[in-house]
C-alpha cells in the first residue's frame, strides 16, 4: 500500500506541475498575440488626410474685374457672362 500512495502523490505532483506550465504559456501566448494584433490594428488604422492647405487670399475686385476682362478678351466669356459676373463682383 504505501508504493500505492507514493505512486499516486508523484502522479499528482507531476500533473499539477504540467497544469501550471501550462496555464503559464498559455498566457505568454495569449499576450503575444495581443500585442500582435494591436500591432497589426495600429498599422491597419488609416492614416489622418492632412490639414486643407489655407485658402488664397482674395484678390481685389479690380484684379477680378481684370482677370474677367481678359477672359472675354480670349473669347472665352460671352458679353452676358461678363457682364454678370462684373455685377456680381461690384455687388450690383
Amino acid at each position: 500500500m504505501p508504493g500505492l500512495l507514493r505512486g499516486v502523490a508523484r502522479t499528482a505532483v507531476i500533473a499539477g506541475t504540467a497544469t501550471s506550465v501550462s496555464n503559464r504559456v498559455s498566457k505568454r501566448q495569449g499576450e503575444r498575440w495581443s500585442q500582435q494584433e494591436e500591432q497589426q490594428q495600429q498599422a491597419a488604422a488609416p492614416v489622418a488626410p492632412p490639414p486643407p492647405a489655407p485658402a488664397a487670399a482674395a484678390s481685389s475686385p479690380i484684379e477680378q474685374l481684370k482677370e474677367l476682362g481678359e477672359l472675354k478678351a480670349q473669347g472665352i466669356l460671352t458679353e452676358e457672362e461678363f457682364a454678370a459676373q462684373k455685377a456680381k463682383l461690384l455687388g450690383s
